[in-house]
């Protein structure tokens, strides 16, 4: 990577940041308006069709004719819930990689924000709720979502108050389990090595791959695959620092530097970087768009992702074995953490997902509620997950088992089913081992071994997210921007020289204690007491 790239990069993150900190005073547009132009029948008072806009992640990953805004999904939405309530469902596209910084923009703009958006960051949605750019959803829940409110229940919903008001809708998680690491099985036994169980012997795995080019690739050979992106920095991060409580860490991933053992996680990466053992240019990867490329091309030795990403019918581990005649990936459990007993310590999702909202300008806040609710009810989630029964799946002991000669137009359907099921994150069918066998059903038959590995190793000695009985204000102040610092602070202090690392380290985790850090690690530690 050159270093005019870098600047370049590093001058975008710095602008989100100043994007982000401008953000928190932007919600006054939302302040205004008023919930009340709706009726039973989903229509404004005058009897009108109206529009509901939904906000929907937008990944780029869209399969021709599709688009994010047009494709299955939202035209059977369109008819199973919309044209019976006389409303039109609207998409609105976000990308997921901007996810904060777009809502933000979006909720600063009363004219503009979707009457449904959503975020996984728990300080941003205080940040709205305390400023009041939220919309109370406790009596419409009562009145209009009985099935939504079963379906989460008092527990769950709890997620979503603050100070005994309903100010959004958590998502309930199917299961916990959240990243995973994966190894060329084949260059293992090209370089006569076995794999490794330990970070250490996972350095000298990757120094192998280096040397010895097990895949004859050159130039092209990355030994570990790389990208600023949480599957893969937070899985190293997370093997050197120190749990802060009982086996908890801070909640926020922005809060990272806040443990003991985040220096040596980036002395670590920086070695890496400097040995020429991860990919070059991950500073400027953060879709994940350059690292899926080379893993299908066989370019890369060791990898981490989100656990069973790479797993999907004719996903990245397809493609790579149709690429590669011969290839055989193996799922690891390589990080060992020395201020924990040498366990294989990853970070594990919380039982709630993300924050679903309904701004306070929105002036369709009835209708939203129903719309979540009609997603509870029946077997509307499993529509929307699994597809049509019979041609996608078959129900085998209550358990949506895929067909395995379903065409590619039917599995077409279902590509964005996760982002559009907003209530649930996963296949919510019963407690977590069903979820699980639920989830394992869902990939083709010659993966599921691998998924079932997979889901056993992601699930092994995780720590949790600390949950405070209140908000931490610091958090909703400073959030963003320290989230744009941590990225910064990653690539910086991974591409400095060696000699360097110490200097750099301390400027940017000065700059990062500046930002808010400072106040942020006080308000955590006396939360803690």
């Amino acid at each position: 990577m050159t270093g005019k790239a870098t600047k370049g990069s590093l001058k975008k993150w710095m602008g989100l940041a100043l994007t982000m900190v401008m953000g928190v005073s932007l919600l006054a547009g939302c302040s205004s308006g008023s919930n009340q132009e709706t009726t039973e029948g989903g229509t404004s008072g005058n009897g009108e069709r109206v529009t509901l806009k939904v906000e929907v992640f937008d990944r780029g990953n869209s399969p021709s004719p599709y688009t994010i805004t047009n494709n299955y999904m939202t035209k059977w939405i369109q008819e199973q819930f919309g044209d019976p309530n006389n409303i039109d469902v609207q998409f609105v596209p976000v990308q997921r990689s901007e996810e904060t910084t777009k809502l933000n923009v979006l909720m600063a703009s009363a004219s503009d924000v979707p009457d449904i958006v959503f975020v996984y960051d728990s300080s941003v949605f205080y940040r709205y709720a305390q400023q009041g750019g939220l919309t109370d959803v406790g009596e419409l829940i009562k009145e209009h979502a009985p099935n939504l409110k079963e379906y989460l229940g008092e527990d769950l919903l709890k997620f979503g108050q603050l100070e005994g008001q309903q100010f959004a809708i958590p998502g309930k998680r199917a299961i916990t389990a959240r990243y995973n690491s994966y190894i060329r099985q084949d260059w293992l036994d090209k370089v006569g090595m076995k794999a490794p169980t330990t970070t250490e012997e996972l350095y000298e795995t990757l120094k192998a791959f280096k040397e010895k080019d097990p895949g004859n690739l050159g130039s092209k050979n990355i030994p570990m695959g790389m990208a600023l992106a949480p599957a893969q920095y937070e899985t190293l991060i997370y093997s050197f620092i120190k749990p802060i409580q009982d086996g908890l860490t801070y909640s926020q991933r922005y809060e990272l530097p806040l443990h003991e053992g985040f220096k040596d996680a980036m002395q670590f990466l920086n070695k890496l970087y400097n040995e020429g053992l991860i990919s070059k240019d991950f500073s400027l990867d953060e879709e994940k768009t350059q690292l899926v490329k080379d893993f299908q091309n066989g370019n890369i030795g060791y990898m981490s992702e989100d656990v069973g990403q790479i797993l999907y019918a004719d996903g990245m581990l397809d493609n790579l074995y149709k690429n590669v005649p011969g290839s055989k990936v193996a799922a690891i459990d390589a990080y060992t953490n020395a201020n924990v007993d040498n366990k294989y310590i990853k970070s594990r999702y919380g039982s709630n997902g993300m924050y679903i909202m309904i701004p306070k300008s929105s002036k369709r806040a009835v209708e939203a509620v129903k719309y979540l609710d009609w997603m509870a009810s029946g077997n509307n989630l499993l529509d929307m997950y699994s597809g049509v029964e019979g041609e996608n799946y078959e129900m085998v002991d209550g358990i949506p088992v895929v067909k395995n000669d379903a065409t590619q137009e039917m599995k077409d359907r279902i590509y964005n089913s996760g982002d559009m099921a907003i209530i649930a994150n996963g296949k919510v069918i019963g407690d977590q081992e069903v979820n699980e066998a639920a989830w394992i059903a869902g990939f083709p038959e010659n993966n599921q071994e691998l998924m079932r590995q997979s889901i056993n190793i992601a699930n092994t000695d995780t720590i949790g997210p600390i949950v405070f009985s209140k908000p931490i204000a610091a958090e909703s102040k400073y959030g963003t921007a320290l989230n744009d610092k941590l990225k910064v602070l990653i690539v910086k202090t991974a591409m400095a020289k060696p000699a360097e690392f110490e200097a750099v380290y301390e400027k940017e985790m000065n700059d990062f204690m500046s930002l808010g850090g400072t106040e942020l690690k006080k308000e955590l530690e006396e939360a803690l007491q």
